[in-house]
């Protein structure tokens, strides 16, 4: 398999699966799907900020200086109304303390203790996070509940896509990693129907409903993990017994054939007690690409504006004129567009590769962006609403965008950081990858609003613009890594036209040595 494109590799021989690369039994299927609902809590709560900031009596009670602007009709520019630093921080403080967990506590934990701890760890405050948003009685407690919730999202995010990169076979990672972003729009679509049925509560409260329930993914997942069987990989890096992880891995695998990754395993974990693992992928040369991956691709995917849509899509088709009720059910409409895409993606991405489809929904997200830009700027002013002609292609619009996400960025963004590092790194690089993710969606999530105000429809040829700079990232930068043993895709830095010449060459050669 030649690595690479625009430029290719450069001459050796990546390496094969094992021995087939085992099969998909019922045992990893169920202990995958279980696993994966961390998705949906991540999924949840992206789905229900935006829906709950949308409706009148969530602002009336929390945030009544927006809801008078949102009142004032054409006195208040469109894009200004939902202006608030107070209610961005009710989104965004979330992913602060998620960011917060996820380097000081969850990298510990998942890689002391296991994945399937720090999976179980997380739905605790998880729960209570959802208790206490569902209560809350003035804005500050809501803040709290959303922090809360922080923390059990800083665990998940960290544990749940290693866990499943490590217990998928080869051939099948990439389908079964992409199970948590398909996760993920299944939360959000049982956001959006939550938030679009908890509107209609005339009483005003169904936004206690829609926050509450966020505790029903978190119970399946700490319940769930329970019975779930630790990663053979971790039980290695924890020292267990080598004979019993092969029998495990036998039964993940449904073979008998698994020498080679078991020694795969055990070299990797041999070199990961040597050192901190930090300290290698910060230090060394021939850690330098995972290092640029893990900053850059979670980095990008926050920067096409994914979230600002899936945060505010309520918000958003509220400022161009529709009402409360529409825009939650045209958001539901978006989130199955998206749950079908990221469900395409899911059998595609062995097939055609990770570069394919990041590649071909970049162009997709960019060409969709442009045309939302160019529409909100020529036909939506600072009062008044579009016509119903253009809100309807505006919704096809985004509903493309979705799409384009669905199958490339938005589940890719996930598998290809938690299968690049070699295991003596894992933890720290999945650790520097969450943080990245969580410092750009804090900035998207906390400025999005105040942009949209500033910029107006300018914000979004401000993301097409990324979508440019990161789909020429991959096509020159980002080598293919379908079908590889988990333990094995580090060799293919080496053959990279740019990689290797960061690498060096004695790193090189160390690397091929592995």
């Amino acid at each position: 398999m030649a690595v690479g494109f625009s430029g290719g590799a450069e001459g050796g021989e990546v390496a094969r699966p094992y021995g087939g690369g085992g099969r998909i039994t019922a045992f990893v299927a169920l202990s995958c799907v279980t696993a994966a609902t961390g998705g949906a809590i991540f999924g949840y709560d992206i789905g229900t900020a935006g829906g709950v900031s949308s409706m009148d009596p969530f602002l009336r009670s929390f945030f009544p200086d927006v809801y008078r602007r949102m009142k004032a009709g054409a006195r208040v520019s469109n894009y200004c109304k939902f202006d608030s630093q107070l209610l961005t921080l009710f989104t965004s403080s979330l992913y602060i303390t998620g960011l917060l967990t996820a380097v000081l506590l969850a990298s510990w934990v998942t890689a002391r203790l296991g994945r399937r701890p720090s999976m179980i760890f997380g739905g605790v405050p998880y729960v209570a996070g959802a208790a206490v948003s569902g209560g809350a009685v003035n804005v500050f407690m809501a803040i709290l509940g959303r922090a809360l919730l922080g923390v059990g999202l800083g665990f998940a995010n960290q544990a749940v896509p290693l866990y499943l990169s490590e217990m998928a076979p080869a051939r099948y990672r990439g389908a079964f990693s992409n199970g948590f972003q398909f996760s993920l729009c299944i939360g959000a679509l049982f956001a959006t129907v939550v938030n679009f049925g908890a509107e209609k509560i005339r009483a005003g409260w169904g936004w206690r409903l829609s926050l509450a329930l966020a505790g029903v993914p978190a119970v399946l997942l700490t319940v769930g993990a329970i019975f779930l069987p630790e990663t053979p990989n971790s039980l290695v890096q924890q020292g267990k017994d080598h004979k019993s992880v092969k029998a495990l891995l036998q039964k993940i695998r449904g073979t008998e054939d698994v020498d080679q990754e078991m020694e795969d395993i055990v070299a990797a974990n041999a070199m990961a007690k040597a050192e901190n693992g930090l300290r290698l992928i910060l230090t060394k040369r021939r850690y330098r690409p995972q290092l640029a991956m893990a900053i850059l691709i979670p980095s990008f995917t926050q920067l096409t504006g994914i979230n600002a849509i899936g945060f505010y899509a309520p918000v958003l088709l509220r400022t161009i004129g529709m009402g409360e009720s529409a825009s939650l059910f045209s958001t539901i409409v978006l989130v199955i567009i998206s749950s079908a895409s990221t469900f395409i993606a899911m059998l595609a991405v062995d097939r055609c590769g990770r570069r394919t489809l990041l590649l071909v929904g970049g162009a997709q997200m960019l060409v969709s962006e442009v045309l939302i830009g160019a529409i909100m700027a020529a036909k939506l002013g600072d009062g008044g609403g579009l016509s119903r002609a253009y809100a309807v292609v505006l919704i096809v619009l985004v509903g493309v965008y979705a799409t384009g996400f669905g199958w490339s960025w938005g589940p890719l963004s996930w598998l290809v950081p938690s299968e690049i590092f070699p295991l003596e790194i894992r933890s720290a690089g999945q650790s520097i990858t969450v943080a990245s993710g969580f410092v750009f969606t804090i900035f998207v999530a906390q400025y999005f609003l105040a942009m949209l105000c500033q910029m107006k429809a300018w914000i979004f040829f401000f993301f097409a613009g990324w979508i440019v700079v990161m789909t020429v990232f991959v096509y020159l930068l980002l080598p293919e890594t379908k079908g590889l043993p988990i333990e094995q895709i580090d060799k293919v830095w080496v053959q990279h036209w740019f990689w290797k010449r960061v690498i060096g060459t004695d790193e090189a050669q160390a690397c091929e040595k592995l």
